[in-house]
């Protein structure tokens, strides 16, 4: 691990080019079909314009009630979009990525999930492809999505899906209490990188080095260390993920003012129409309170970088 830096990374303050995937299938006529995607989607489309001045020249919706098959939530056509999201990304741009709809897991090929399954999507023709190949994989949307973007592109991403806890793999799951979790890629490391990394942003460099220094000690003694280097998904990007459930749980298909509609998109959109002016931990725990009144899945927050949970939060 010695080799490996901190976290060179840098935030975006999203005053730069702003575009939108937002994705929503109900899988129409199937024996799995989900009511409210599409209506997800019409809602943080209509949030994004009048909240945080997203145009709709610059989104790109994917829903299967569409009749242009170019805008069909095919596997094909939801990975050209990714793409097109993060295309030409610059320091300051702002990247909003939505799905509603199926998740599911299938067994890890790579031995970079702690729980040894990697967290999917399921586009509407999944059915079209041999076993499991119709399935989107958590490391293929992070190699498109996170991987490109440059120092200082904010992704924003939410998954209202089941076992999408960290369905684009990024290294740092917060809690409630603003802290990495225990069972987050950084298990063993979680307070010494985070130390580590919010040092170096800050140019403390020195302290960075014995942040890591200590870190490294501890680790000495695990076997654990190789798969903790193979995990190492930071960024230098800016890349904050909201998702409905943890890996093991379902995400509800719920009933809103008479709706039908993604709890995780219900409780994030209400939670920020209401109150614009919230810092991560008090957005993270505010969905929380919503979808704790009537669901049992916990919302979770993940990112590429440390991240001082008391900043505000933009889009």
């Amino acid at each position: 691990m010695k080799d490996q830096s901190p976290p060179n990374f840098q935030l975006s303050n999203c005053q730069g080019r702003k575009r939108a995937l937002l994705i929503g299938i109900n899988y129409i006529g199937t024996d799995n079909a989900l009511n409210g995607c599409i209506n997800d989607v019409h809602n943080i489309q209509e949030f994004l314009i009048t909240l945080y001045n997203f145009k709709p020249e610059d989104m790109v919706i994917l829903t299967d009630d569409q009749t242009d098959s170019k805008f069909l939530p095919t596997k094909q056509n939801i990975l050209s979009a990714m793409q097109w999201l993060v295309n030409d990304a610059q320091a300051n741009d702002s990247y909003f990525f939505h799905f509603s709809g199926h998740g599911g897991r299938v067994k890890d090929t790579n031995g970079d999930e702690d729980d040894g399954y990697d967290e999917t999507i399921y586009p509407m023709d999944h059915d079209n492809y041999e076993g499991e190949s119709g399935q989107i994989v958590d490391d293929e949307m992070h190699d498109i999505m996170v991987r490109p973007l440059p120092a200082g592109a904010r992704l924003t991403c939410i998954f209202d899906s089941c076992h999408s806890g960290t369905a684009i793999d990024l290294p740092y799951v917060y809690s409630t209490s603003g802290n990495v979790k225990e069972d987050s890629i950084f298990k063993d490391a979680g307070s010494s990188l985070l130390t580590a990394g919010l040092a170096y942003a800050s140019g403390n460099r020195s302290g960075a080095l014995s942040s890591l220094m200590g870190f490294g000690k501890s680790l000495i003694s695990r076997k654990s260390v190789d798969e903790r280097i193979k995990k190492f998904k930071s960024s230098e990007a800016d890349v904050i993920m909201f998702s409905g459930c943890k890996d093991t749980q379902t995400s509800a298909d719920a009933m809103e003012n008479g709706k039908s509609t993604g709890a995780m998109s219900y409780a994030f959109t209400t939670v920020l129409r209401q109150n614009r002016n919230l810092t991560y931990l008090q957005l993270l725990n505010a969905v929380r309170d919503i979808l704790k009144e009537k669901y049992s899945q916990r919302p979770q927050m993940s990112s590429s970088h440390p991240i001082d949970v008391n900043l505000m939060f933009i889009i």
